[in-house]
């Protein structure tokens, strides 16, 4: 087979933007989608039976980012760390999961930067009162809690969520 002949075989093919897929169970299990539709558990623990062992977590907090944070900005304000600092030194749980969420007004890769980096200056908090944290993770505007068509919805969806690991 010639070069060129390869070359047609490789072109790629158009259609829909695949966006990888992960959310969070009740049981606290991380699931993931892929393009082909194959689905898994995020965790590598499994009982004998093969189902997977998950974090038992609820989330226990929830931080309007419109509240802590400047528009367009992962910089808590000093009462925002404050109060922060406050929940984490007083919350029942041996660690915290750490999720950013954004609304859907700005490109998918920005708001998953974004949520990434407002979920990791939460955890420095955290951090900085001896809170252990699991995990951090930015989801951007992936897992809605309303609906981005309305500025009320919008507002819901701009959160940080802390969830307790006990």
């Amino acid at each position: 087979m010639s070069v060129s002949a390869v070359t047609s075989h490789a072109q790629a093919q158009s259609g829909e933007r695949y966006v990888p897929t992960i959310w969070v169970d009740p049981d606290g299990c991380e699931h993931w989608v892929m393009d082909d539709g194959t689905e898994g558990f995020m965790t590598p623990h499994v009982n004998r039976q093969g189902k997977p062992v998950c974090h038992r977590g609820i989330v226990c907090g929830v931080v309007s980012t419109d509240q802590m944070f400047p528009t367009n900005s992962a910089r808590i304000s000093n009462a925002g760390q404050i109060r922060l600092a406050k929940f984490f030194a007083t919350a029942d749980a041996k660690s915290f999961i750490i999720t950013g969420h954004t609304d859907s007004r700005a490109s998918d890769e920005y708001n998953l930067d974004l949520s990434l980096r407002r979920a990791n200056a939460v955890a420095r908090v955290a951090s900085g009162v001896g809170a252990k944290i699991t995990d951090v993770r930015g989801y951007g505007e992936r897992n809605p809690t309303a609906t981005n068509a309305t500025a009320a919805g919008q507002a819901k969806n701009r959160r940080v969520e802390i969830t307790c690991v006990r």
